[in-house]
């Protein structure tokens, strides 16, 4: 009976690899098509439950790298984020239009379509006609 159970866990391990690298692929065509943008489901670097040969449930990475020092998460919108470039443009030059802020700041436009909107309800710039003013 033994020798079952481990002829059994060695082929659910065998498939188990498999599987996995199935996903890698799977995931690098999405991110091909996808252009690296990332739908919702299990974010990047989450562990997965995989079981063992002893028979207990163990937690695989999933390319994360362990740190050695205390682990910190990058603030937004401090220093000198985009947001704040744009915002710093838009009032040098009022009237600027997104595509003119996009090839100051040479980046792609479509960006800035999403911030000065989200920039404008939180009141620091404001839109007229095609282009943006400081709000105050």
């Amino acid at each position: 009976m033994p020798a079952f159970v481990d002829t059994t866990v060695k082929d659910i391990d065998a498939r188990l690899r498999e599987l996995q690298d199935e996903v890698s692929r799977l995931e690098a065509a999405r991110s091909a098509l996808t252009g690296g943008r990332r739908r919702p489901g299990r974010p990047r670097g989450a562990t997965a439950r995989t079981a063992s040969t002893s028979g207990r449930t163990t937690r695989a990475r999933t390319g994360r790298r362990a740190s050695t020092g205390p682990r910190t998460r990058p603030t937004r919108r401090g220093g000198n984020t985009r947001a704040t470039q744009a915002i710093e443009l838009v009032r040098k030059q009022p009237g600027i239009t997104i595509p003119e802020l996009a090839k100051a700041m040479k980046i792609q436009p479509n960006y800035l379509y999403r911030v000065l909107p989200r920039l404008a309800s939180e009141g620091q710039v404001k839109r007229d006609g095609q282009g943006w003013h400081p709000a105050s």
